[in-house]
């Protein structure tokens, strides 16, 4: 018999159509019956001895709902016996219909039932929770999950467990993964979660990678990449991270008419087993990332996501650098103005927030100056080993980037058609907070704001909480000040003020959007006792409507 490893993940819908993705412990045909008789089916393909289905749905009516089933070679495999959550259900949007978008990132797995939890509640489990228990209440219509989706570097107790039993731990990469088969592990703990798993079932998804899928700031620099390479299991864990990122992440980002046109996923299908051609792909992405495209774009309705790799598509020549390569960058550009009167909103989803703390924002520059060697070699070898430990490697680092993201936000939120907003969702930094930029020369007809979002479960030692009050306050513009003018670093084109946060905790922020108009709320994880968690509503803000210039204004804590 065949039965469900993982899944099923809902992921991409639209108005007529969806796709639904499972892993199978043998090879068969996965089947998705919705309760309106539509339906659909896919055979499975095997990619280093696991069977995966991404099982299109079509003939969908837009604006419903409807309950769905999984079937493996004809047997009913979900919902699972006994589930003690409400049926998974597939709803399909309209042009005109309110889109609620939640967003977070950086989630380590939740422990075992029974086991407390270090870190506090888990985001999505409460999510889950609150769901389940009003399945007619309001819930999100896509989750965005802004990376580090899996640790593969920092891995729990359960996990050194299962790797001491496969290999010799005192061998390196130690208790890190080191292959694909330990990758997928990973992806089980994560995703069998009871809740988590419901929660995935029944709200859609669009995922992107942060470093921590790969490894602690991936991509960091080329000195970086050099001393990486020199390590003798770091090739192995790069190929296995974005192959596994393929198959568990990247393919239900993407619309049918995209997978339909993809020749990997096509020579994938048609292969008796796909290891070598997707691994053949994934040495092409590390030996040259512009020959891949890991951003994609999604619309809901009248709301654009761009979701931006801001990882694995850098140029880390010293003086070329920037965030994203040329085509990559032109990709961006290209989606961003196409048709903008098609969209009222449009979010750009980047794993690294693009206007951070004043004094982090200073340091990353004037860092990026130092390593490319303004001030001397001597600087330039103090810069790099900075930037290594401190983390240096947002936005900010790379200050062309910085300024050219600017300058089309402006492009796109200007003139006639401009969207209502432009707002940019982040995460990584593990404390939420809304920043708001001022242009030198004119301003956007669009509001434009910083949404950033982190951890949904994960923690942030108290050093580093005030660390980031700080780097907002006067004294710490100053500090910045300073080391901009140390490094001579170009001034910005932009000003920003934060006008909400620091928030620190497990947290998710949810985007409500309708018509021109938008609301933005902030909810944390919390224990409400006899061992049961609540979202509690921390903050609440128009940001659109009235004079279109609201500020957050703390609400009073509902669950």
């Amino acid at each position: 018999m065949t039965d469900l490893r993982v899944g099923p993940l809902l992921r991409y819908v639209d108005g007529s159509s969806a796709t639904v993705w499972v892993e199978t412990s043998r090879p068969c045909t996965a089947e998705v019956r919705c309760s309106d008789g539509t339906g659909g089916e896919a055979p499975t393909f095997q990619i280093a001895g696991h069977h995966y289905a991404l099982v299109p749905v079509d003939g969908l009516t837009p604006g419903t709902e409807r309950s769905y089933e999984v079937f493996l070679d004809g047997t009913r495999a979900w919902p699972l016996p006994d589930s003690p959550f409400p049926p998974s259900v597939i709803r399909t949007t309209t042009e005109e219909a309110v889109v609620r978008v939640a967003f977070g990132s950086c989630r380590w797995a939740a422990p075992p039932e029974g086991e407390k939890d270090p870190v506090g509640p888990d985001a999505l489990d409460t999510l889950a929770i609150r769901i389940a228990a009003e399945p007619e209440g309001e819930r999100p219509d896509v989750l965005v999950l802004l990376g580090d989706q899996v640790y593969a570097d920092e891995t729990s107790r359960a996990t050194q467990s299962w790797l001491a039993a496969r290999r010799d731990l005192s061998d390196p990469p130690g208790d890190q993964v080191a292959d694909y088969e330990e990758y997928t592990h990973l992806y089980y703990e994560s995703w069998l979660d009871p809740e988590v798993r419901w929660l995935l079932s029944t709200v859609p998804s669009c995922m992107i990678f942060d470093d921590h899928d790969v490894i602690d700031d991936w991509n960091t620099s080329a000195a970086w990449v050099e001393d990486m390479r020199t390590l003798t299991w770091w090739r192995e864990r790069l190929l296995s991270g974005l192959m596994s990122y393929w198959v568990y992440q990247h393919l239900g980002n993407l619309p049918p008419a995209e997978l339909a046109a993809d020749p990997l996923y096509a020579a994938v299908r048609r292969s008796p087993d796909g290891t070598e051609e997707l691994r053949d792909f994934a040495c092409r992405a590390e030996a040259d990332a512009a020959s891949v495209r890991w951003s994609y774009r999604r619309d809901f309705g009248r709301t654009r996501l761009l979701m931006v790799d801001s990882r694995a598509a850098r140029v880390l020549d010293e003086e070329n650098r920037s965030m994203l390569d040329p085509g990559e960058a032109q990709w961006l550009r290209e989606q961003a103005l196409e048709d903008r009167s098609s969209y009222d909103h449009l979010l750009i989803g980047t794993s690294l927030p693009w206007l951070l703390p004043h004094l982090v924002h200073d340091a990353e520059a004037w860092d990026a100056a130092l390593c490319r060697g303004d001030r001397g070699a001597r600087w330039a070898r103090f810069g790099e080993n900075l930037r290594r430990k401190a983390d240096l490697e947002h936005w900010a680092a790379f200050p062309e980037s910085f300024a050219a993201l600017a300058d089309l936000i402006a492009e796109v939120g200007s003139g006639p058609e401009a969207p209502a907003t432009v707002l940019v969702l982040s995460g990584d930094v593990h404390h939420a907070y809304v920043a708001e930029p001022k242009w030198h020369t004119g301003e956007p007809d669009a509001r434009v704001l910083q949404l950033t979002c982190s951890p949904v479960h994960n923690s942030v030692p108290s050093y580093m909480r005030f660390g980031f009050r700080f780097g907002w306050s006067a004294v710490a513009r100053v500090l910045g000040r300073g080391l901009a003018r140390h490094g001579r670093c170009a001034r910005p084109p932009v000003s920003w003020r934060h006008t909400g946060g620091p928030w620190f905790g497990n947290q998710l922020m949810t985007l409500t959007l309708n018509g021109r108009s938008a609301r933005l709320r902030l909810d944390h994880a919390r224990e409400s006792g006899e061992g049961r968690t609540r979202l509690v509503t921390i903050s609440e803000s128009e940001l659109t409507g009235g004079s279109g210039r609201a500020e957050p204004r703390l609400a009073r804590g509902t669950t």
